[in-house]
């Protein structure tokens, strides 16, 4: 289901602003679901839509859903309750 503001994040969790020619960002990255600013633990794979990076609460509730997959971000240890 696509919402506005699903896209503050890319796929890979960054917000998307750095440029090729930029330093990596070392900033955490942050759960795309509206009025949530958690850090990312989490990659959603949803057939149906575009992979989500999300907060372990947020994936708690969206990946119920039949088919999608969590899938826990690298270097994300410290995000987990």
């Amino acid at each position: 289901m696509d919402r506005p503001g699903d896209d503050r994040t890319t796929p890979d969790g960054t917000d998307g602003s750095s440029s090729p020619d930029e330093p990596h960002r070392s900033e955490e990255p942050r759960c795309c679901e509206p009025d949530c600013a958690d850090v990312a633990a989490v990659r959603l794979r949803i057939p149906w839509n575009d992979d989500r990076v999300v907060c372990p609460a947020c994936a708690r509730g969206l990946s119920q859903r039949d088919g999608v997959v969590a899938e826990p971000l690298d270097g994300s240890d410290d995000a987990w309750p």
